[in-house]
């Protein structure tokens, strides 16, 4: 890759990078994208969410910064590809295993832009999503950029919900740099990476990535890390003024969601441990959990006793209830993967 002068990057006192890289970022993109080619891969699964759907193609087609393709991968569901296919973009299905995974990686075979942007089926994305996306990339030792993603509530906003756990509604927590900043690996909900990440390093990994029966995820996680260690100068950065709003519905706002995806979330954080070991899989959770927890659980306090808010009590008992969840999944997985691979 082409590499910029070293100080083109201005330095970040407030923000480390949790790999090994050192280098820093800018606090502002520079102004207008890079002209790379871009392709827009999003993937569905289900006709349930074909309004969705239509919506998040409708928002590609109308951004500041046209994509130079737009295609949409159909998981496992013949019905749903002949509708997709009328969508005005390109439609295949996926090629590999049911499941994000697989179809993420289909998208990545069949596309040909030099970058390639993931948004999520049930997400619509801001008009300037694209442009502010690509922008960072005008440093050559940026691999990656994430988005923000912003809760769109079907139904009422879930006050009992903390935002330190809206990644379990797959948006933007509380504890995301507030400005540009370097960090592991971006939400897959939004987010982009240059083609040549999955030509060296290879795709996304099977078998981690979310199917239709398990909420489980982090498949990005393990392929950024992959990224870093292949280019240990390079980073994966956090974009927050491209915003897509995330479609959360009211099933995804109940206590038993809550608990499953946190479950889910540990499970996926031992397997990933299992390929990269457990310091790269948990460098960012660890500064989360000691940072961002214990503060989510005092202001739930005081919102409670201060501010007479019902519902702070309520949020501060889901942070212990999310934490206590996730890492009982992360023992049970850890537990599993070693029991199996003594048996």
């Amino acid at each position: 890759m082409a590499r910029l002068p070293h100080d083109a990057l201005a330095p970040q006192p407030h923000w480390t990078n949790g790999a090994s890289a050192t280098m820093t970022v800018a606090n502002q993109a520079p102004l207008g994208a890079p002209r790379f080619t871009v392709s827009v891969v999003v993937c569905a699964y289900t006709e349930a969410r074909w309004s969705e759907l239509t919506a998040c193609v409708r928002s590609l087609q109308n951004q500041t910064r046209v994509p130079d393709e737009i295609v949409v991968v159909v998981d496992h569901n013949p019905s749903l590809l002949e509708r997709a296919e009328r969508l005005g973009v390109a439609a295949v299905p996926n090629r590999h295993a049911q499941g994000l995974s697989g179809a993420r990686n289909t998208g990545v075979e069949v596309t040909r832009g030099e970058v390639i942007a993931f948004l999520d089926d049930d997400a619509e994305a801001c008009p300037d999503w694209l442009e502010k996306l690509l922008c960072p990339l005008a440093d050559a030792r940026v691999l990656g950029v994430g988005g923000a993603i912003e809760p769109a509530w079907v139904d009422r906003q879930a006050t009992w919900l903390p935002e330190e756990f809206y990644w379990v509604l797959g948006c933007t927590h509380r504890g995301a740099p507030k400005r540009l900043a370097p960090v592991r690996n971006p939400f897959g909900a939004s987010m982009c990476m240059r083609r040549e990440i999955f030509q060296h390093v290879g795709l996304f990994r099977d078998g981690i990535g979310r199917n239709h029966r398990a909420p489980m995820g982090c498949e990005e996680t393990e392929l950024c890390i992959r990224a870093r260690r292949r280019w240990k100068d390079s980073v994966f950065v956090f974009q927050p003024d491209s915003i897509v709003r995330h479609r959360v519905p009211g099933d995804r706002v109940r206590w038993r969601y809550f608990v499953a995806r946190c479950y889910a979330e540990g499970t996926s954080k031992a397997l990933i441990s299992r390929f990269v070991g457990r310091g790269a899989a948990l460098t960012e959770e660890a500064a989360y959990t000691a940072r961002v927890l214990p503060v989510g659980v005092l202001r739930g306090l005081r919102d409670s006793l201060v501010r007479r808010d019902g519902s702070g009590a309520l949020r501060a008992g889901a942070i212990a209830l999310g934490f206590a969840a996730t890492v009982a999944g992360y023992v049970r997985g850890h537990w599993g993967f070693h029991h199996v691979r003594r048996g």
